[in-house]
């Protein structure tokens, strides 16, 4: 990816389905009864807004693209932190909650990443490497709670 403008359609994009997606997991924990786990997917919804946030600060004075659902590259055609998510469930285990989320913060992180290493534009390899900083620290936190919960 080439353009920053796109880049950043397509981090406005992923860290608003990042979001829902969270407050999903939030209920679910919240109809299970884990007010510790609840609590902890709601901050990850807030953090996804705040990135949501930040892409859109970082677009200024640009114009996003508004991108149909075909002109978004995404790997395997859907958004990173959207695949697997129709597992979600009210009544999910905790830890079946835990592994959905690692997994989407992994893809999350490789799409960022990716972009980082191969974009021939210097301004969209250094935003997609702070994304990629940011959904790393998502992974490594989420690695910490889903080892604890498999114990």
């Amino acid at each position: 990816m080439n353009d920053v403008e796109k880049f950043l359609a397509h981090a406005v994009a992923l860290e608003r389905d990042a979001a829902r997606r969270y407050e999903d997991l939030a209920a679910s924990m919240a109809t299970d009864g884990n007010a510790e786990l609840r609590a902890f997917f709601a901050r990850m919804a807030h953090f996804s807004r705040l990135h949501l946030a930040e892409a859109q600060a970082r677009a200024g004075w640009r114009t996003l693209p508004e991108l149909s659902a075909d002109e978004f590259e995404w790997p395997d055609g859907i958004p990173p932190e959207t695949a697997e998510w129709a597992g979600v469930d009210p009544m999910m285990a905790p830890t079946d909650a835990l592994a959905l989320a690692l997994e989407s913060e992994r893809r999350g992180h490789a799409f960022y990443a990716a972009i980082a290493a191969i974009s021939p534009d210097a301004e969209v390899r250094a935003l997609a490497g702070d994304f990629a900083a940011e959904e790393a620290q998502h992974v490594a936190e989420l690695e910490k709670l889903a080892a604890a919960a498999a114990r």
